[in-house]
């Protein structure tokens, strides 16, 4: 501020030499710029509050600005610890099979462990064969009921549009289609309707009845019902007009010695948390051993992520509130620097952090898994000591990060006061937003009152030249009459 005032002093003293100036060359018959006489004065006397609203402003807009930047990094670092604090990072497993023909993937309920897997079937789906009918021959009209897995169809079958073809593209192209896909196959013998059921299992027999006065089209009417064999699979009752080209079954596989049956080769009910995926390679002579482990990677990205997220708001915060001496005065701190709010939630979060867990025989820190702080107030990580306690301790890491005793529980409760509508940031924000409303409306006073100050001052000083001017030219006169020095006027050789 001593700056401004010193430069408003010396420009108010610049201005009112000017002004006297400009009277004394008005009178010698020089012309006065009364404009920018005046805009000089003006501006001597509004600069200093002028530049002073205009700082203050602009110091109000960047903290403004740095608050929202802040609350984004805050917000970041909240949804990082999620995962953490919730247990959903330390809730991943892999899942390995020993042999070929079984993948398989963890999720929420699984648990670590060894199981010998033996896949005496998968699950296949139902495909049937009509007899053989003469290619571009119609069958009749009439209309076809299609039933799969409960659920059914009616077509109606014109005369004129009858043929095979027409009849698969019918059942092809149905709104309700239960989930058969239809083909015409041309053998030697003539051409077959091949229908095949797009779901495996057992349940997935295929079934069509006919209506029709037309004996060859009612020759499409089947009937699919589940044999008596073990493994049990569909058969073709009617096998005068059909014939079964594969059998529909559900997969058969033991787990540990535990029979289970799956209509599907997604076998998701088997064991919790686990879905197995069954492909024909997995049928062999000998079973194969199915390895559940923690998922060490999945959670070493978890802890690497809220890491990462914290660091950022360590050098975000660092760059609103540090001093840098080799730049120019007066920008040499940064926008936050001495900011009671930034300062507390700076304290606040490194505090937490330096915490651990605070319950149980299984205390810990960060320090203990490999996670310590730099001089600069940033974390780093030590991957192989991370690496080891995630895969001997797993359960003591999941606890250190946990939003009832462990480093969430009081990280989420001051995040979330720093970020809600009302809380801290909000509140600093508000604050800021009303100063910069009230400036506002001082900036337009002050261009009101500069307004109305040089409409007076050019009245001012056009009122000065005109009078200069009179002055100058009554000068004139009186010389031409009376003479001036060393001269004579007209009254001079007037006799």
């Amino acid at each position: 501020m001593s700056t401004v005032t010193s430069s408003t002093a010396s420009s108010t003293t610049t201005s009112i030499q000017d002004a006297a100036q400009s009277i004394i060359s008005g009178a010698t018959k020089s012309n006065t710029d009364v404009n920018a006489l005046v805009s000089a004065l003006v501006n001597a006397k509004v600069a200093g509050k002028k530049a002073a609203l205009t700082g203050r402003a602009t110091r109000d807009n960047d903290q403004l600005t740095a608050i929202g930047t802040l609350k984004s990094v805050l917000s970041l670092m909240q949804s990082a610890l999620a995962p953490l604090a919730n247990g959903t990072a330390f809730s991943t497993f892999t899942a390995t099979a020993s042999g070929k023909g079984i993948t398989a993937s963890a999720g929420k309920g699984a648990v670590a462990g060894s199981y010998a897997i033996d896949v005496q079937n998968i699950a296949t789906s139902q495909s049937i064969t009509s007899g053989a009918f003469t290619g571009k021959a119609a069958l009749g009209s009439g209309s076809l009921t299609l039933s799969l897995g409960g659920k059914s169809t009616t077509l109606s079958i014109e005369s004129g549009k009858s043929t095979l073809s027409d009849i698969a593209s019918a059942i092809n192209s149905a709104a309700g289609n239960p989930g058969v896909s239809a083909t015409v196959v041309n053998g030697v013998d003539g051409a077959h309707l091949l229908l095949h059921a797009n779901s495996t299992g057992l349940a997935n027999g295929i079934n069509v009845q006919v209506t029709s006065s037309s004996a060859e089209l009612n020759k499409l009417s089947v009937k699919s019902s589940i044999s008596t064999t073990t493994p049990a699979t569909t058969v073709v009752d009617d096998s005068g007009n059909w014939k079964q080209s594969v059998a529909g079954q559900d997969a058969h596989l033991s787990i540990s010695g535990m029979q289970v049956a799956s209509p599907s080769n997604i076998v998701t009910s088997a064991i919790d948390g686990l879905t197995l995926n069954l492909s024909a390679d997995a049928v062999s002579s000998s079973p194969q051993t199915l390895t559940i482990a923690q998922d060490v990677t999945d959670q070493k990205t978890a802890i690497g992520a809220f890491v990462t997220a914290y660091n950022n708001f360590v050098t975000t915060a660092a760059s609103f509130t540090g001093f840098d001496k080799t730049k120019k005065a007066g920008s040499q701190g940064g926008v936050l620097l001495g900011d009671a709010t930034m300062n507390a939630i700076r304290n606040t979060l490194s505090g937490a952090m330096s915490g651990g867990l605070k319950e149980g025989a299984g205390a810990a820190n960060l320090a203990g898994i490999g996670i310590t702080f730099q001089k600069d107030g940033t974390l780093k990580t030590d991957d192989l000591t991370l690496t080891n306690a995630l895969t001997n301790n797993s359960t003591g890491v999941a606890a250190l990060f946990n939003s009832k005793t462990g480093l969430a529980a009081s990280l989420n409760t001051s995040l979330t006061s720093f970020l809600k509508t009302g809380g801290t940031l909000d509140t600093h924000s508000n604050a800021l937003t009303t100063d910069i409303k009230s400036l506002t409306d001082q900036q337009t006073q002050l261009t009101d009152y500069t307004d109305k100050l040089t409409k007076g001052y050019n009245a001012q000083f056009t009122a000065l030249n005109r009078i200069m001017t009179q002055m100058a030219n009554n000068g004139d006169y009186l010389t031409a009459l009376f003479g001036g020095k060393n001269s004579a006027g007209a009254l001079a050789s007037n006799k």
